[in-house]
Protein backbone atom coordinates (compact mmCIF):
# COMPACT_ATOMS: atom_id res chain seq x y z
CA UNK A 1 0.00 0.00 0.00
CA UNK A 2 3.05 2.16 0.58
CA UNK A 3 3.95 2.12 -2.97
CA UNK A 4 0.30 2.80 -3.91
CA UNK A 5 0.12 6.16 -2.05
CA UNK A 6 3.74 7.41 -3.02
CA UNK A 7 1.87 6.76 -7.23
CA UNK A 8 -1.36 8.20 -6.05
CA UNK A 9 0.87 11.31 -4.48
CA UNK A 10 3.46 11.75 -7.47
CA UNK A 11 0.16 12.06 -9.58
CA UNK A 12 -1.59 14.91 -7.87
CA UNK A 13 1.96 16.49 -7.72
CA UNK A 14 2.05 16.18 -11.29
CA UNK A 15 -1.07 17.24 -11.60
CA UNK A 16 -0.25 20.19 -9.86
CA UNK A 17 2.45 21.13 -11.99
CA UNK A 18 0.97 20.70 -15.38
CA UNK A 19 -1.61 22.84 -14.69
CA UNK A 20 0.80 25.69 -13.39
CA UNK A 21 2.60 25.17 -16.95
CA UNK A 22 -0.54 25.41 -18.74
CA UNK A 23 -0.78 28.79 -18.22
CA UNK A 24 2.54 30.01 -19.58
CA UNK A 25 2.58 26.89 -22.87
CA UNK A 26 0.70 26.37 -25.96
CA UNK A 27 1.87 22.65 -25.46
CA UNK A 28 -1.26 21.95 -23.63
CA UNK A 29 -3.87 22.93 -26.14
CA UNK A 30 -6.27 20.98 -26.31
CA UNK A 31 -4.43 18.74 -24.01
CA UNK A 32 -6.39 16.27 -21.19
CA UNK A 33 -5.05 14.81 -18.11
CA UNK A 34 -6.84 12.50 -16.31
CA UNK A 35 -6.49 10.08 -13.30
CA UNK A 36 -8.92 7.08 -13.09
CA UNK A 37 -9.05 4.32 -9.90
CA UNK A 38 -9.88 0.91 -10.43
CA UNK A 39 -11.47 -2.58 -9.15
CA UNK A 40 -12.09 -6.01 -10.67
CA UNK A 41 -10.95 -9.32 -10.78
CA UNK A 42 -8.62 -11.62 -12.36
CA UNK A 43 -10.18 -13.62 -15.29
CA UNK A 44 -9.65 -17.60 -14.63
CA UNK A 45 -9.12 -18.67 -17.97
CA UNK A 46 -6.31 -21.14 -16.27
CA UNK A 47 -7.91 -22.61 -13.06
CA UNK A 48 -4.90 -22.29 -11.07
CA UNK A 49 -5.39 -18.71 -11.57
CA UNK A 50 -9.01 -18.77 -9.83
CA UNK A 51 -7.37 -21.16 -6.75
CA UNK A 52 -4.14 -18.25 -6.11
CA UNK A 53 -6.09 -15.44 -6.25
CA UNK A 54 -7.13 -14.24 -2.80
CA UNK A 55 -7.93 -9.90 -3.32
CA UNK A 56 -9.36 -8.15 -6.34
CA UNK A 57 -7.53 -6.17 -8.45
CA UNK A 58 -6.98 -2.53 -7.73
CA UNK A 59 -5.55 -0.28 -10.01
CA UNK A 60 -4.80 3.24 -10.80
CA UNK A 61 -4.18 5.20 -13.78
CA UNK A 62 -2.63 8.76 -15.04
CA UNK A 63 -2.78 9.51 -18.90
CA UNK A 64 -2.66 12.49 -20.80
CA UNK A 65 -4.33 12.59 -23.33
CA UNK A 66 -4.53 14.99 -27.16
CA UNK A 67 -7.39 16.09 -28.85
CA UNK A 68 -7.36 15.90 -32.79
CA UNK A 69 -8.95 18.85 -34.18
CA UNK A 70 -9.23 17.58 -38.15
CA UNK A 71 -6.22 19.85 -39.56
CA UNK A 72 -5.99 16.84 -41.76
CA UNK A 73 -8.09 14.54 -43.72
CA UNK A 74 -7.50 11.15 -41.55
CA UNK A 75 -8.54 13.04 -38.10
CA UNK A 76 -11.45 14.06 -39.93
CA UNK A 77 -12.32 10.32 -41.38
CA UNK A 78 -12.30 8.79 -37.64
CA UNK A 79 -14.29 11.41 -35.70
CA UNK A 80 -11.49 13.59 -34.54
CA UNK A 81 -9.83 10.87 -32.18
CA UNK A 82 -7.45 11.39 -29.96
CA UNK A 83 -4.05 9.72 -28.84
CA UNK A 84 -1.73 9.59 -25.09
CA UNK A 85 -0.01 7.98 -22.73
CA UNK A 86 -0.80 6.45 -19.65
CA UNK A 87 0.92 5.11 -16.48
CA UNK A 88 -0.73 2.28 -15.17
CA UNK A 89 -0.30 0.64 -11.16
CA UNK A 90 -2.08 -2.64 -10.60
CA UNK A 91 -2.20 -5.29 -7.87
CA UNK A 92 -2.73 -8.33 -9.76
CA UNK A 93 -5.02 -10.39 -6.98
CA UNK A 94 -2.31 -11.90 -4.99
CA UNK A 95 0.85 -9.72 -4.38
CA UNK A 96 3.26 -12.65 -3.18
CA UNK A 97 2.80 -14.56 -6.03
CA UNK A 98 2.13 -12.55 -8.80
CA UNK A 99 2.80 -8.92 -7.65
CA UNK A 100 1.83 -6.22 -8.97
CA UNK A 101 2.18 -4.49 -11.89
CA UNK A 102 3.37 -1.14 -13.68
CA UNK A 103 2.95 -0.02 -16.99
CA UNK A 104 3.73 2.54 -19.81
CA UNK A 105 1.34 2.74 -22.71
CA UNK A 106 0.33 4.44 -25.75
CA UNK A 107 -3.28 4.43 -26.42
CA UNK A 108 -5.53 5.73 -29.49
CA UNK A 109 -9.02 6.94 -28.05
CA UNK A 110 -12.29 7.33 -30.45
CA UNK A 111 -15.35 8.61 -29.64
CA UNK A 112 -18.16 6.28 -31.46
CA UNK A 113 -21.12 8.70 -29.61
CA UNK A 114 -20.69 12.44 -29.33
CA UNK A 115 -23.95 14.25 -28.00
CA UNK A 116 -22.84 17.84 -26.78
CA UNK A 117 -21.52 17.36 -23.39
CA UNK A 118 -21.62 13.43 -23.47
CA UNK A 119 -18.87 10.73 -25.28
CA UNK A 120 -19.11 7.16 -25.55
CA UNK A 121 -15.70 5.81 -26.67
CA UNK A 122 -13.20 2.71 -27.12
CA UNK A 123 -9.58 2.82 -25.97
CA UNK A 124 -7.36 0.95 -26.98
CA UNK A 125 -3.28 0.86 -25.92
CA UNK A 126 -0.21 -1.25 -26.03
CA UNK A 127 2.81 -0.59 -24.08
CA UNK A 128 5.78 -2.03 -21.38
CA UNK A 129 5.17 -3.39 -18.16
CA UNK A 130 7.18 -4.57 -15.25
CA UNK A 131 5.96 -7.26 -13.02
CA UNK A 132 7.49 -7.48 -9.40
CA UNK A 133 7.09 -10.96 -9.59
CA UNK A 134 7.61 -14.02 -11.71
CA UNK A 135 8.33 -17.62 -12.04
CA UNK A 136 11.43 -19.24 -10.17
CA UNK A 137 11.28 -22.68 -9.29
CA UNK A 138 12.52 -22.52 -5.81
CA UNK A 139 11.26 -19.37 -4.75
CA UNK A 140 7.86 -18.86 -6.75
CA UNK A 141 6.94 -21.90 -8.10
CA UNK A 142 3.73 -21.59 -8.13
CA UNK A 143 3.55 -18.57 -10.92
CA UNK A 144 3.69 -20.32 -14.25
CA UNK A 145 1.52 -16.94 -15.39
CA UNK A 146 4.41 -14.61 -15.77
CA UNK A 147 8.05 -15.83 -16.80
CA UNK A 148 9.77 -12.59 -16.61
CA UNK A 149 9.47 -9.06 -14.87
CA UNK A 150 9.08 -7.45 -18.28
CA UNK A 151 5.93 -7.84 -20.13
CA UNK A 152 3.75 -6.27 -23.05
CA UNK A 153 0.62 -4.85 -21.68
CA UNK A 154 -2.21 -4.47 -24.09
CA UNK A 155 -5.31 -2.62 -22.90
CA UNK A 156 -8.86 -2.30 -24.13
CA UNK A 157 -11.68 -0.01 -22.82
CA UNK A 158 -15.25 1.30 -23.81
CA UNK A 159 -16.29 4.46 -21.51
CA UNK A 160 -18.02 7.23 -21.54
CA UNK A 161 -17.37 10.71 -20.32
CA UNK A 162 -19.69 13.49 -19.48
CA UNK A 163 -18.45 17.19 -19.31
CA UNK A 164 -19.58 18.93 -16.03
CA UNK A 165 -17.25 22.41 -16.80
CA UNK A 166 -15.44 23.82 -19.37
CA UNK A 167 -12.03 22.20 -17.83
CA UNK A 168 -13.63 19.33 -16.03
CA UNK A 169 -15.14 16.06 -17.27
CA UNK A 170 -15.93 13.13 -15.52
CA UNK A 171 -15.01 9.46 -16.92
CA UNK A 172 -16.16 6.01 -16.33
CA UNK A 173 -16.25 2.49 -17.99
CA UNK A 174 -14.86 -1.03 -17.97
CA UNK A 175 -11.24 -2.12 -18.95
CA UNK A 176 -9.97 -5.29 -20.03
CA UNK A 177 -6.00 -5.84 -19.37
CA UNK A 178 -3.73 -8.34 -20.56
CA UNK A 179 -0.09 -9.02 -19.98
CA UNK A 180 2.62 -11.64 -20.99
CA UNK A 181 6.47 -11.56 -22.47
CA UNK A 182 5.17 -12.70 -25.88
CA UNK A 183 6.73 -16.26 -25.78
CA UNK A 184 10.83 -14.83 -25.11
CA UNK A 185 10.79 -16.43 -21.97
CA UNK A 186 8.56 -19.34 -20.16
CA UNK A 187 6.04 -19.64 -18.80
CA UNK A 188 3.88 -17.44 -21.00
CA UNK A 189 0.42 -17.70 -20.03
CA UNK A 190 0.00 -14.18 -18.84
CA UNK A 191 -2.90 -12.60 -16.40
CA UNK A 192 -6.20 -11.62 -17.84
CA UNK A 193 -8.24 -9.18 -15.73
CA UNK A 194 -11.47 -7.03 -16.33
CA UNK A 195 -11.84 -3.84 -13.88
CA UNK A 196 -14.78 -1.00 -13.80
CA UNK A 197 -13.11 2.85 -13.60
CA UNK A 198 -13.51 5.78 -12.77
CA UNK A 199 -12.20 8.92 -12.75
CA UNK A 200 -11.92 12.77 -13.67
CA UNK A 201 -10.05 14.35 -16.79
CA UNK A 202 -9.33 17.47 -16.79
CA UNK A 203 -8.25 20.03 -19.59
CA UNK A 204 -5.08 21.47 -19.18
CA UNK A 205 -5.08 24.01 -22.07
CA UNK A 206 -7.25 25.99 -24.50
CA UNK A 207 -9.31 24.05 -26.88
CA UNK A 208 -9.74 24.50 -30.15
CA UNK A 209 -12.41 24.79 -32.47
CA UNK A 210 -12.80 21.97 -34.90
CA UNK A 211 -12.12 21.89 -39.04
CA UNK A 212 -14.69 20.34 -40.65
CA UNK A 213 -13.52 20.64 -44.13
CA UNK A 214 -14.88 18.05 -46.91
CA UNK A 215 -12.86 14.60 -48.11
CA UNK A 216 -11.21 14.51 -51.08
CA UNK A 217 -12.82 11.91 -53.60
CA UNK A 218 -11.92 8.23 -53.11
CA UNK A 219 -9.13 6.32 -54.81
CA UNK A 220 -8.70 2.80 -54.64
CA UNK A 221 -5.39 1.12 -54.94
CA UNK A 222 -3.95 -2.04 -55.35
CA UNK A 223 0.05 -2.55 -52.98
CA UNK A 224 2.29 -5.16 -53.53
CA UNK A 225 4.75 -5.49 -50.59
CA UNK A 226 8.44 -8.05 -49.92
CA UNK A 227 8.57 -8.31 -45.67
CA UNK A 228 11.69 -9.54 -44.31
CA UNK A 229 11.01 -9.98 -40.76
CA UNK A 230 13.89 -11.23 -37.79
CA UNK A 231 12.65 -12.36 -34.13
CA UNK A 232 13.32 -15.11 -31.09
CA UNK A 233 11.39 -17.25 -28.66
CA UNK A 234 11.40 -19.66 -25.96
CA UNK A 235 10.41 -22.79 -26.13
CA UNK A 236 7.47 -24.58 -24.17
CA UNK A 237 9.90 -27.19 -22.92
CA UNK A 238 11.34 -24.47 -20.36
CA UNK A 239 14.47 -24.70 -22.08
CA UNK A 240 17.54 -22.21 -20.96
CA UNK A 241 18.13 -21.45 -24.44
CA UNK A 242 16.28 -18.39 -26.73
CA UNK A 243 16.24 -19.74 -30.66
CA UNK A 244 16.68 -17.59 -33.66
CA UNK A 245 13.27 -16.99 -35.88
CA UNK A 246 12.46 -15.61 -39.37
CA UNK A 247 10.31 -14.74 -42.51
CA UNK A 248 9.52 -13.59 -45.67
CA UNK A 249 6.26 -12.75 -46.49
CA UNK A 250 5.01 -10.87 -50.33
CA UNK A 251 1.84 -9.64 -49.73
CA UNK A 252 -0.75 -8.01 -51.84
CA UNK A 253 -3.71 -5.76 -50.88
CA UNK A 254 -6.69 -3.62 -52.20
CA UNK A 255 -8.20 -0.58 -50.62
CA UNK A 256 -12.08 -1.01 -50.13
CA UNK A 257 -12.11 1.77 -48.24
CA UNK A 258 -9.99 5.01 -47.28
CA UNK A 259 -8.64 3.20 -44.33
CA UNK A 260 -8.99 -0.30 -44.86
CA UNK A 261 -7.55 -3.29 -47.01
CA UNK A 262 -8.14 -6.31 -47.37
CA UNK A 263 -5.07 -8.97 -49.08
CA UNK A 264 -3.60 -12.19 -49.20
CA UNK A 265 0.01 -13.57 -49.38
CA UNK A 266 2.66 -16.39 -49.23
CA UNK A 267 4.61 -16.90 -45.61
CA UNK A 268 8.22 -18.53 -45.48
CA UNK A 269 9.32 -19.54 -41.71
CA UNK A 270 12.17 -20.19 -40.34
CA UNK A 271 12.34 -22.03 -36.64
CA UNK A 272 15.48 -22.90 -35.06
CA UNK A 273 13.82 -24.20 -32.10
CA UNK A 274 11.89 -27.16 -34.18
CA UNK A 275 14.60 -29.91 -33.13
CA UNK A 276 14.91 -28.94 -29.06
CA UNK A 277 10.88 -29.18 -28.88
CA UNK A 278 10.40 -31.87 -30.92
CA UNK A 279 13.05 -34.57 -29.19
CA UNK A 280 11.49 -33.14 -25.87
CA UNK A 281 8.63 -34.44 -26.98
CA UNK A 282 10.07 -37.94 -28.40
CA UNK A 283 9.60 -37.27 -31.87
CA UNK A 284 12.03 -37.10 -34.84
CA UNK A 285 13.50 -34.82 -36.31
CA UNK A 286 15.10 -33.75 -39.71
CA UNK A 287 16.68 -30.39 -41.36
CA UNK A 288 13.22 -29.45 -43.21
CA UNK A 289 11.72 -28.89 -39.86
CA UNK A 290 13.08 -26.07 -39.31
CA UNK A 291 10.72 -24.07 -42.00
CA UNK A 292 7.06 -24.15 -42.65
CA UNK A 293 5.40 -22.33 -45.53
CA UNK A 294 1.77 -21.03 -46.09
CA UNK A 295 -0.72 -18.45 -46.98
CA UNK A 296 -2.58 -16.26 -45.43
CA UNK A 297 -5.43 -13.70 -45.84
CA UNK A 298 -5.33 -10.14 -43.92
CA UNK A 299 -7.71 -7.54 -43.16
CA UNK A 300 -5.47 -4.08 -42.67
CA UNK A 301 -7.14 -0.56 -40.73
CA UNK A 302 -5.14 2.54 -41.77
CA UNK A 303 -4.27 5.69 -39.92
CA UNK A 304 -2.20 8.18 -41.53
CA UNK A 305 1.68 6.20 -41.56
CA UNK A 306 0.51 3.72 -39.02
CA UNK A 307 -1.59 0.72 -39.68
CA UNK A 308 -3.17 -2.86 -38.04
CA UNK A 309 -3.09 -5.59 -39.61
CA UNK A 310 -4.51 -8.95 -38.33
CA UNK A 311 -3.79 -11.91 -40.52
CA UNK A 312 -5.37 -16.11 -40.55
CA UNK A 313 -2.92 -18.08 -42.06
CA UNK A 314 -2.96 -21.91 -43.10
CA UNK A 315 -0.03 -24.12 -43.62
CA UNK A 316 0.57 -25.74 -47.43
CA UNK A 317 3.83 -27.76 -47.95
CA UNK A 318 6.16 -27.48 -45.13
CA UNK A 319 4.13 -27.84 -41.87
CA UNK A 320 4.32 -26.79 -38.13
CA UNK A 321 5.49 -30.18 -36.36
CA UNK A 322 5.62 -29.48 -33.01
CA UNK A 323 2.20 -28.47 -32.06
CA UNK A 324 0.60 -29.90 -35.75
CA UNK A 325 -1.62 -26.57 -35.63
CA UNK A 326 -3.30 -26.61 -39.16
CA UNK A 327 -3.33 -22.73 -38.95
CA UNK A 328 -1.37 -20.08 -37.84
CA UNK A 329 -2.21 -15.88 -37.17
CA UNK A 330 -0.15 -12.56 -36.79
CA UNK A 331 -1.29 -9.58 -35.33
CA UNK A 332 0.79 -6.54 -36.91
CA UNK A 333 1.37 -2.64 -36.44
CA UNK A 334 2.87 -1.23 -39.41
CA UNK A 335 4.75 2.31 -40.20
CA UNK A 336 5.37 3.82 -43.51
CA UNK A 337 8.80 5.42 -43.67
CA UNK A 338 8.30 6.83 -47.67
CA UNK A 339 6.23 5.25 -50.43
CA UNK A 340 8.62 2.25 -50.69
CA UNK A 341 9.45 1.19 -47.13
CA UNK A 342 7.94 0.21 -44.36
CA UNK A 343 8.89 -1.34 -41.01
CA UNK A 344 6.73 -3.61 -38.42
CA UNK A 345 6.41 -5.43 -35.32
CA UNK A 346 4.61 -8.41 -35.28
CA UNK A 347 3.65 -11.39 -33.46
CA UNK A 348 2.95 -15.18 -34.51
CA UNK A 349 0.92 -17.12 -32.55
CA UNK A 350 -1.80 -19.73 -33.35
CA UNK A 351 -5.30 -18.98 -32.56
CA UNK A 352 -4.54 -17.90 -28.31
CA UNK A 353 -1.28 -19.37 -28.04
CA UNK A 354 1.63 -17.25 -28.89
CA UNK A 355 4.38 -18.32 -30.99
CA UNK A 356 7.17 -15.35 -31.11
CA UNK A 357 7.17 -11.54 -31.78
CA UNK A 358 8.87 -10.17 -34.50
CA UNK A 359 10.71 -7.13 -36.29
CA UNK A 360 10.42 -6.32 -39.89
CA UNK A 361 11.18 -4.36 -43.09
CA UNK A 362 9.21 -4.32 -45.74
CA UNK A 363 9.75 -2.89 -49.49
CA UNK A 364 6.89 -1.96 -52.10
CA UNK A 365 7.15 -3.17 -55.37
Amino acid sequence: MNSLRAYILSALIFLGYSTACSAQSSFFKDTQLGVNAHLGWNLPEYQFISFYTNDYIRSIDVNLTKEATGKNEWERLFNYPSCGISLFYSSLGNDDIFGRELALTYFFKVDLINRDKFNFYNRTGIGLSYVSQKFDLVDNYRNVAVGSNGNIHFTMRWGADYEITDQLELDAGISFDHFSNGNTAEPNLGLNYLTGYAGVNYRLGARSERITAELSPLVRENRFALFGSIGGKATRSLSSGYFLTSSLALEAERSLWRALYLGIGADLFYDSSQETQLTAIGKSYKPTDDFQTGIHFSQTLRYRKFSLSIQEGFYIGLKENTEEKPMYNRGIVRYRISDKLWVRIAMKSHLEVLDYPELGVGIKL
